[in-house]
């Protein structure tokens, strides 16, 4: 099959972060079929082995790499379970995209691409490491659990980034911060009621953090303390929003309890109008809710319900520093991709990220502090190092010329704010040269994500050109 015909078997698995089991059990089995050596990790990691062939015997091995998870975002109202249902793709335009929900190019494009690579025989390359991560979406965790002892290759090309004709040679380093807030529920009288902040744009966390769009949680967050100021009735019952830490929420809801249903609709019309004018060219679908529920849940008690909404309006988001050295570069940033409420405590989860160490642990300090300012704790998971540029670089070098003469075109060479596994195999694989690269893939992790086509084409033909010049 040509690596489009994989793309679209791939899509028939669920593959959400955490739910890796049936789409590495297919790339084992994929290897078995076709005779090629594989390894697979308790993590749900494979790596999938094949011997240089048609004159590449002489050259040093080639780790081609890209991760098996998608982000699961779907439309208002978007009828999927993805934890069970494949996607369902269209073609149109130029474009490929999936009905109601994220594609998930990012990266199932790079798991296509070597598995019709693998299973070519006509290719010309060198001896091949293909090596198929987990759970890179929340914070890189296969990348960080595989054992790199098993590969042998000092070049690595990594098939994870969504501009063609981009090449990545520096990332920032990041972590998964999770504040957990405790609260005791008591009764309240008064009215239930939903509020809803919807139809905000979105997007990858790292890429857009910089365009200034809303975040649903932080949103909330802002409301409800506003609506507590103008009705000191209101007490929050539940909260949430967003899927995946290092995705910006597009929606988030709150349940809460009043006796002011007036005061709440008065004030709600001028916050309205203001975050509407505020957001009118980011975020031009932006629409805020209000409606009766019904809720069998006591609210938070009083006193804590004054001190976590006071908390909750103020909740840090978005760039804090730019690169001194790299012009437009987002040096450090934090997002609240996750708001959950649980029988008793809030969940906050973060995505915070950083080219200056310090500073990203300056960050993990200031929410820490957050925290406990309301009696909570936070937990650190998923930290990964930042991937330092190589001032030498052979594979740069013959990349940036190879696409020029393929093209004819000027390969641009750029680091990133996103996280990018390379860091991860850099800090394990003494003197290892990596790059990222890829196709044009758009809005990602929104659910109008979709592939351009020819670029796909045309960064399959450079991949195959730059295998037989390795």
């Amino acid at each position: 099959m040509n690596y489009l015909e994989w793309f679209y078997k791939l899509s028939e698995i669920p593959h959400g972060s955490g739910n890796t089991k049936e789409i590495s059990d297919f790339l084992i089995d994929f290897a078995l079929e076709k005779g090629l050596q594989s390894y697979q990790d308790d993590y749900n990691n494979v790596i999938i082995y094949k011997a240089a062939q048609n004159g590449g015997e002489d050259s040093k091995p080639v780790i081609l790499q890209g991760h098996i998870d998608m982000v699961c975002e779907k439309e208002e109202g978007y009828d999927i379970d993805f934890t069970k249902d494949g996607l369902r793709l269209v073609e149109k335009d130029g474009f490929l995209k999936s009905e109601g929900t994220t594609l998930g190019g990012d990266d199932g494009i790079a798991v296509a691409y070597m598995l019709a690579i693998l299973e070519d025989e006509t290719i010309r390359h060198p001896d091949l490491e293909c090596v198929f991560t987990v759970d890179e979406e929340i914070g890189m965790l296969g990348a960080a659990a595989l054992d790199k002892t098993r590969l042998m290759g000092r070049r690595l090309l990594n098939i994870d980034s969504e501009e063609e004709g981009t090449l990545l040679v520096s990332c920032a380093g990041g972590a998964t911060v999770e504040l957990t807030v405790p609260f005791i529920r008591r009764g309240a009288q008064g009215e239930t009621y939903k509020l809803s902040v919807t139809g905000l744009t979105g997007g990858h966390s790292g890429v857009e953090i910089d365009k200034g769009r809303a975040n649903a949680d932080v949103l909330l967050g802002y409301i409800l303390k506003e609506l507590l100021l103008a009705d000191d009735s209101l007490r929050l019952i539940s909260a949430e929003g967003g899927l995946k830490d290092n995705a910006i929420p597009v929606k988030a809801s709150a349940l809460i309890k009043s006796k002011n249903r007036e005061l709440i609709e008065e004030a709600l019309k001028g916050l309205t109008n203001k975050l509407k004018e505020e957001y009118a060219s980011t975020d031009p679908g932006m629409d805020i809710i209000f409606e009766e529920a019904s809720s069998d849940d006591y609210p938070l008690d009083e006193m804590q319900n004054l001190s976590i909404l006071m908390m909750m309006g103020e909740l840090p988001f978005g760039v804090r520093a730019y690169s001194k050295d790299i012009e437009g570069l987002v040096q450090t940033s934090l997002n609240l991709g996750i708001m959950t409420t649980e029988k008793e405590c809030i969940k906050l989860i973060y995505s915070v990220r950083s080219c200056v160490e310090a500073e990203k642990q300056a960050l993990i300090e200031e929410l820490s502090f957050l925290a406990r300012s309301v009696g909570g704790t936070v937990n650190v998971k998923g930290e990964y190092p930042a991937w330092e540029y190589k001032k030498d670089s052979e594979l740069r070098d013959k990349m940036t010329s190879l696409y020029e003469e393929m093209f004819e075109k000027t390969m641009k060479v750029e680091a990133i704010h996103a996280g990018v596994e390379c860091g991860i195999f850099a800090g394990a694989l003494e003197g290892l040269d990596a790059v990222s690269f890829g196709p044009d893939i758009l809005e990602i992790h929104t659910p109008r994500e979709k592939l351009d086509l020819k670029s796909a084409e045309r960064t399959y033909s450079y991949i195959l050109t730059l295998l037989e010049e390795l």
